[in-house]
C-alpha cells in the first residue's frame, strides 16, 4: 500500500467530502461531471456515472461504507472493472487517507488493465492531495 495522504481535517470531514459523488469533479482530475446519481451519499448501493474528460462513462457503485473509517467503490465500463478502497486514520486533529486500487480487464483489453494498475494509484494519490488542499482552504 502506498504512503497515506494527510488531510488537515477530521476523518469525518475528509470521508464526507470524498464519498459524495457531487464533489468528485472538484478533486478528481479525470472527471468533467457525475450523472445519474441514485441513492444517498455514503450509503452502500449508491451509484452514479463518472463522466470523464476522455469520454468514457463508467458506472460506479459504493460497495462498503464504514464512516469514518473506510469506504469502497467499484466501477465498470465495458470489459474493465476497478475497485477503490479508501481508509481513514485519525492523526491528532488531522486524518491520513490510504488508497488501495485494483483494475482488471477482460479479453483484448487485459494488458490495459495491467498497465492501469501501475498508473491509477499514482493518479488517485495526486487527486487525494488536491482534495486535501481544497478541504484545508475551507
Amino acid at each position: 500500500m502506498a504512503a497515506p495522504v494527510r488531510f488537515e481535517v477530521s476523518c469525518e470531514d475528509a470521508y464526507d467530502y470524498l464519498v459524495a459523488p457531487a464533489n468528485r469533479p472538484e478533486w478528481q482530475s479525470s472527471l468533467k461531471a457525475v450523472a445519474e446519481v441514485d441513492g444517498a451519499d455514503g450509503v452502500v448501493g449508491q451509484s452514479w456515472d463518472d463522466v470523464t474528460t476522455v469520454g468514457i462513462r463508467p458506472r460506479m457503485e459504493l460497495t462498503d461504507a464504514d464512516r469514518p473509517h473506510r469506504w469502497s467503490e467499484h466501477g465498470t465500463w465495458r470489459g474493465f472493472r476497478a475497485v477503490l478502497t479508501l481508509t481513514f486514520t485519525p492523526v491528532g486533529s488531522s486524518c491520513d487517507v490510504c488508497v488501495s486500487m485494483h483494475v482488471t480487464a477482460s479479453g483484448l483489453a487485459r494488458p490495459l488493465g495491467i498497465a492501469a494498475n501501475r498508473v491509477a494509484p499514482v493518479t488517485v494519490r495526486s487527486d487525494l492531495r488536491r482534495a486535501a488542499k481544497i478541504l484545508a482552504r475551507r
